[in-house]
């Protein structure tokens, strides 16, 4: 058995050390970078998804469904008939993003739309706006 080197030096210690943090800085900071795409994706997949589920809804209840917007999400309300009013069935928020809407859609039992509407998904990333056809369809396009 010879007198080897065994163990590390300060000088070793040190500079694994100072390696490490750069790589777990750097990760942070992609991480933190990515945050606002991921609820501009998130905050579009929930506009669209709730709007396609506001038409399921109305059209299985055989009762109309509208969908308001709000700037932190948006409401479901379904209409009263014996009431002659609105109530909210569920409410969603979207954080992380702006929800700007032209008008609340109103879902009918036949699957189609009145009260079309523009809704923009917006934060630092970018913007999308969703579109409700009076067919019901719903399309998500990017706003340059």
């Amino acid at each position: 058995m010879g007198a080897g080197r065994r163990g590390f030096t300060l000088v070793e210690a040190v500079l694994a050390l100072a390696l490490t943090g750069l790589f777990v800085f750097g990760g942070a900071y992609t991480v933190q970078r990515l945050v606002p795409k991921f609820h501009l994706q998130s905050g579009i997949w929930e506009v669209t998804s709730g709007l396609s589920q506001a038409r399921f809804r109305a059209i299985m209840s055989g009762e109309p469904v509208r969908v308001r917007f709000v700037p932190s999400g948006f409401v479901f309300e379904r209409y009263d008939e014996d009431a002659r009013a609105w109530r909210t069935a569920r409410t969603a928020s979207l954080p992380g993003v702006a929800v700007q809407a032209n008008n609340a859609p109103v879902f009918h039992p036949q699957g189609t739309v009145s009260d079309l509407a523009s809704i923009v998904v917006s934060n630092s990333r970018g913007a999308y706006r969703i579109t409700v056809a009076i067919t019901g369809r719903v399309k998500a396009t990017r706003v340059t």
